[in-house]
């Protein structure tokens, strides 16, 4: 493939600065057309993003001629249907994360990659932003020594959606749609950048309940995590606190030191050593997907690798599914 024209199968809130116009900003890359089941929001984000072609059928924009790679940005339910119709059309696909609702759909959609294939990737573009690029370099320089364990606390109020008179919650904490809460939205970003910075996870438990009633997902989880390496790991995820309880931060332990970082929310990493205190300031690009798109491009050119694929992808979504099995 020499340009890579996409078509994009859903238009929502991640689509408007996180990925969409990363397409068009990227070397041999364009984004031709995108697709909603509304026609008309199809062509306001068409028209807003200078897209030439939109449609509400996702199977003829599959089979539009000119998209010879798909970009998946829909709710989890549909990934599996939407993913396999892609590659056996014999297109690429990029598919938001999670990859699906559970293990077992992320590995049918694996089985038919392997059968056509035709490659897949997965949104976990923490694999190349800029934050995380660095905050892998400073772990693997062993400036903290032999790594000891990883501790993550993900502390949020409830979404404004989700209370009040007429509470009205979005997709994300209906299982039967996206596979489980919040826990699956965001802890699937931080299991897949555990797994490509410390290696495999060996084992993983952990207890997944729902203590506010507000919708019918887990809004607490709490697990620890063993790494093949030997490394150690514990989260606490919440999403029911106070908002002066609001918290997104990480620790990384070592025999020499400790690193502090947020998934999410802050822009610092900050070193500590017996000798020295040292803090680096990156914030994320316009388009947090672009990196990651960038090296799909440059793959499928023959051009490089990108480290997110399928398989990788595949991987945070069984440690989630054998997190939560204690429902």
């Amino acid at each position: 493939m020499n340009q890579i024209k996409w078509g994009m199968i859903g238009c929502g809130n991640v689509t408007e600065k996180k990925s969409g116009p990363a397409f068009n900003k990227v070397a041999n890359s364009a984004l031709v057309a995108v697709m909603a089941r509304d026609l008309e929001k199809a062509a306001d984000y068409a028209k807003r993003h200078h897209v030439p072609k939109w449609y509400n059928n996702a199977d003829e924009l599959i089979n539009d001629p000119e998209v010879n790679a798909v970009y998946i940005a829909t709710p989890p339910d549909v990934h599996l249907e939407y993913a396999v119709k892609s590659m056996r059309a014999g297109k690429p696909v990029y598919v938001e994360k999670p990859m699906a609702r559970n293990a077992a759909e992320c590995n049918a959609m694996n089985a038919v990659s392997e059968e056509t294939g035709v490659p897949l990737f997965v949104a976990y573009y923490r694999r190349a932003l800029p934050y995380f690029v660095k905050l892998k370099e400073i772990i693997d320089s062993k400036i903290i020594g032999d790594l000891r364990f990883i501790n993550i606390c993900l502390h949020w109020q409830p979404y404004d959606e989700e209370v009040g008179e007429n509470p009205q919650p979005r997709w994300r904490v209906f299982p039967e749609i996206s596979g489980g809460g919040h826990f699956h939205d965001l802890a699937s970003h931080q299991f897949d950048f555990m797994e490509y910075t410390f290696g495999p996870i060996k084992n993983a438990k952990g207890i997944a309940r729902n203590q506010a009633g507000l919708y019918k997902a887990d809004d607490i989880v709490i697990a620890d995590f063993e790494f093949e390496s030997g490394m150690l790991g514990m989260g606490t995820w919440c999403f029911t606190v106070n908002k002066n309880q609001r918290i997104d931060e990480a620790k990384i332990i070592g025999a020499k030191g400790q690193i502090t970082f947020s998934f999410f929310e802050k822009f610092s990493i900050k070193v500590e050593t017996e000798n020295n205190t040292e803090e680096f300031y990156l914030p994320y690009p316009d388009h947090v997907q672009q990196p990651l798109i960038e090296l799909i491009v440059k793959e499928l050119r023959g051009e490089g690798k990108c480290p997110s694929t399928g398989f990788t992808g595949a991987r945070a979504n069984a440690w989630m599914d054998a997190i939560t099995a204690s429902k």
